[in-house]
């Protein structure tokens, strides 16, 4: 049906007066998608009817919370995924799925055209219309929010007028811009809008206060190449081990980020995340890596780490580019299966051990005990050659 429009909806009042406003903008009718990664709050029950209340002619919900963190959160991990070495990818990494779903579903429909609710100054709005662009060139994308110059005032005046049932926002909330799933959760705007404000305590939600006095939690990650797949022995699914990491990890106030970032639209944003389950995973596969991969194999992936992070950030998931650095990624993760032990206090996720069947420690080689392995009368000429273009250029350097 050429005369529906798909809009990704997110329940709150932006996408919940979009559907009115497309409707009256494009005289289609409006079909909710609402595509679960976890974010919680609101029963997803209650959103489908919020939007059959606000003037969608059906509403669709989607569990993709496993496949998220399947095909999405493992991947990011596999690459250490952190932008700016800093920002474990929370929004970036959800929006190529409800693209992916978005597209999916309007061509279910015989649908044109699909919807998002992205202001005009974030990355968002980027990510979503890459991802459709990627997978359906021939539908087209519409942002009421963007193209209709709906700002929050107006919004609130419409679903006043028409009388939307739209939620009051929790007194924490009001002010600022929330996004989140199970990966992590990021607020915006507001107070956080002054680069010198600090963060206040009410903002956070996925972590405790860090500075309170508790005992630190001991928690052992077992990795099958790359990918996480027990706590403690215990076998479960990405999905699970995300989120008892989430409140393990969250309860000693781990994974609290405060950055500024470089939009793709070419501003600077001030951002708070909390992820307290990426930054305890990223720091444990990261130490197994340490253990099981060769030297410059190693050293080169932080280089296509970078290139990773900086490209999901961009919004272009489904690139050519980073497809190919998935192959590499994935060639790299052969061998990174083990233990990694994490002591989580503080605010701090620490490595205190490691362990695989994999690894590449040779104790004979590494002890400085006597009889090890290791035939130090070979080092005096290695490193002899090693430093000869330095002392060649060195001389040329004292000649001039």
């Amino acid at each position: 049906m050429a005369d529906r429009v798909v809009l990704a909806y997110s329940g709150g009042l932006d996408t919940s007066v979009g559907i009115g406003r497309l409707r009256d903008a494009t005289g289609k009718d409006v079909v909710a998608l609402v595509v679960d990664v976890g974010q919680g709050g609101d029963d997803l029950g209650a959103i489908r009817q919020r939007a059959l209340d606000c003037g969608a002619v059906e509403a669709i919900v989607v569990d993709a919370k496993d496949e998220f963190a399947d095909d999405h959160v493992a991947p990011a991990l596999k690459a250490n995924a952190l932008h700016q070495k800093r920002y474990p990818l929370v929004s970036a990494l959800s929006r190529p799925l409800i693209a992916k779903h978005l597209a999916l579903t309007a061509k279910q429909l015989g649908a044109d055209s699909v919807a998002h609710g992205c202001t005009g100054k974030g990355n968002d709005q980027v990510r979503f219309e890459a991802a459709v662009a990627a997978i359906a060139p021939d539908l087209t994308s519409l942002a009421p929010v963007r193209d209709l110059a709906l700002t929050r005032d107006l919004a609130i005046a419409y679903a006043n007028e028409h009388g939307l049932p739209v939620e009051e926002r929790s007194p924490a909330d009001r002010h600022v811009s929330v996004d989140q799933n199970v990966w992590g959760r990021a607020v915006e705007t507001g107070p956080l809008e002054d680069p010198w404000s600090a963060p206040t305590e009410d903002l956070y939600a996925y972590t405790q206060d860090p500075t309170v006095p508790r005992d630190p939690d001991e928690v052992t990650i077992t990795f099958e190449q790359g990918v996480p797949v027990a706590l403690d022995g215990q076998r479960f699914s990405v999905l699970r081990i995300v989120q008892e990491l989430n409140a393990l990890a969250g309860k000693h106030g781990v994974g609290r980020i405060d950055v500024m970032e470089d939009r793709v639209v070419g501003i600077k944003s001030r951002e708070v995340y909390e992820a307290p389950a990426a930054v305890a995973l990223i720091a444990a596969h990261e130490e197994l890596e340490s253990l099981t991969l060769e030297r410059d194999v190693n050293r080169y992936k932080r280089h296509v780490e970078a290139e990773w992070a900086d490209l999901v950030y961009d919004g272009l998931w489904f690139g050519g580019l980073k497809r190919s650095l998935d192959a590499f990624i994935d060639h790299t993760q052969l061998h990174v299966s083990g233990d990694v032990r994490l002591q989580l206090h503080g605010g701090r996720a620490v490595v205190t051990g490691r362990r695989s069947s994999q690894s590449l420690y040779d104790f004979e080689l590494a002890t400085s005990d006597t009889g090890d392995a290791f035939d130090q009368s070979q080092a005096k000429g290695f490193t002899d050659i090693w430093a000869l273009p330095s002392r060649i250029a060195a001389r040329r350097d004292r000649a001039n």
